[in-house]
């Protein structure tokens, strides 16, 4: 955050986000007291999924435990200068072996389900080939573990971790072709267990942060037209793998993805505004939710990239497009969007001001309403079965008291902020079933190394030790009344 402290900021801005979270809602009242006390049911629907969210490379540590394969981020982070401090994901929190402390948290919590994914390099060690039955095990533990504690499993597949021998990464498409044969084969081994499947996580960052901008493994500045490639692997992957598990699993489970679209909040809540933001969600996702969830790259999209467009193949987009089961989305910030008929699009998306509040994280601009108007843009534009908050939550600025603890203020200001509009959402009949925390605790935050720190448990990373936040404390709360608190 610049220019202003935070937990100064929360006053204030938890008053206008309650405000603008309750106004122009149908079927409630409208106002709030001065100090932003909101007024009615602020209840979450009674079969609202609460839970938490990791992932495999981020906590798992054991990188060379059981036959595990080496991935893109074991080869990025330890090569001098692309992570901070030289961090690592070789032990992180070591839940590999420490998972039983980890469904100890979650039960504490009251969470119903908990989001994980698969390391692809403990399963297929090669990226394809022979199986590994100890990496197997290992989920296999996790799972029944989850279930045994009254925890509903939601794996997902790929959350960036790709397996380092396979050649190219996501610039050769026989990967998406050998992540469907992963994927496939790993959900056969725990589908009679586990009911919701995602097989990725966030397009945007494992394509374009990896391939274009370079702050993510592989670290490559590829040219547009190689991006785009890239690009069209991914979400090809995608549809192979809904095909694969759909092939491998029981009738009646759940396939999705969970992916961090560029969502927006209009100028003014006036129609053409809100117009503006439907069309800027459709335009600005086209090269990955708009494939994906329409089965074609939109003509605006085609003529943007010109003869950078991606090769297509016949056959693709029916796989690419093909009926989800239900979308999940990652939410953390975003753009304030107005209309303007002077635009080719009918858009404009406007810059972040200057004093803008954010987090400690750089791109983490405070944004709560995104959540609403994100979800109800994706609802009317696609019409989604069920939707989920795969992701949110924020870093701060945790300092460890006297005491042991850790009083994170900002980060329940963050969090209560957005479920605040989140609320609104499903008041509003916007399908949204359930919410994910990021994240269960404190991990190693890719780049950023251990310098940014998302959870709701602090680790003490040189004894393991998980804490409670006040933030933990608040979500338990939050959990057990089923309700804004």
């Amino acid at each position: 955050m610049t220019g202003i402290n935070r937990r100064e900021l929360g006053l204030g801005l938890g008053a206008a986000a309650l405000g603008a979270g309750l106004a122009g809602s149908t079927g409630v009242s409208a106002q709030a007291t001065a100090t932003g006390a909101p007024q009615g049911n602020l209840a979450f629907p009674s079969d609202f999924l609460w839970g938490c969210a990791t992932a495999s490379y981020q906590i798992e540590g054991a990188v060379n435990a059981d036959g595990r394969g080496q991935t893109n981020w074991d080869v990025f982070s330890h090569t001098p200068g692309k992570v901070a401090n030289g961090d690592t994901g070789d032990v992180a929190c070591d839940s590999y072996n420490r998972y039983q402390d980890d469904i100890a948290l979650l039960k504490a919590l009251g969470v119903k389900a908990y989001r994980f994914s698969i390391a692809w390099s403990r399963i297929f060690p090669n990226g394809r080939g022979k199986p590994n039955a100890k990496g197997l095990d290992y989920y296999n533990r996790l799972v029944d573990g989850l279930l045994a504690a009254g925890i509903t499993p939601h794996v997902t597949m790929f959350h960036w971790d790709l397996p380092h021998a396979l050649p190219g990464g996501w610039q050769n498409r026989d990967t998406s072709y050998a992540f469907a044969d992963y994927a496939g084969y790993t959900a056969g081994k725990l589908g009679d267990r586990v009911n919701h499947f995602m097989t990725l996580n966030e397009l945007r960052c494992f394509t374009d942060l990896s391939y274009m901008t370079g702050g993510k493994a592989p670290g490559l500045k590829l040219p547009m037209k190689e991006v785009n490639q890239v690009r069209h692997h991914g979400v090809l992957a995608h549809g192979l793998g809904v095909q694969a598990i759909r092939a491998a699993t029981k009738s009646g489970t759940q396939v999705g993805i969970a992916d961090n679209p560029n969502i927006y909040v209009p100028a003014i809540e006036t129609p053409e505004h809100i117009e503006a933001v439907k069309k800027a969600v459709r335009e600005e996702n086209a090269m990955f939710l708009t494939a994906i969830m329409e089965g074609r790259y939109i003509d605006s999209y085609l003529t943007a990239q010109g003869k950078d467009a991606p090769v297509v193949k016949e056959g693709d987009m029916k796989l690419i497009g093909a009926p989800l089961d239900f979308l999940s989305v990652n939410v953390y910030t975003g753009n304030t969007v107005r209309a303007d008929e002077t635009a080719p699009s009918g858009y404009k998306i406007l810059p972040h001001p200057g004093q803008a509040p954010r987090m400690p994280s750089p791109w983490l601009y405070v944004t709560p309403e995104v959540i609403y108007w994100g979800m109800r843009a994706i609802s009317e534009n696609w019409k989604p079965k069920g939707l989920y908050i795969s992701e949110n939550g924020c870093s701060a600025d945790d300092t460890v008291a006297a005491d042991g603890k850790v009083y994170d203020t900002d980060r329940v200001m963050y969090l209560r902020n957005y479920l605040t509009h989140l609320q609104r959402a499903t008041r509003e009949g916007i399908p949204v079933k359930g919410y994910f925390v990021w994240s269960l605790m404190d991990n190693f935050e890719w780049e950023d190394g251990y310098t940014k720190l998302f959870g709701i448990h602090h680790v003490d990373f040189k004894t393991q030790k998980r804490t409670p936040k006040l933030s933990a404390d608040w979500y338990r709360e939050l959990v057990r009344t089923n309700k804004l608190v």
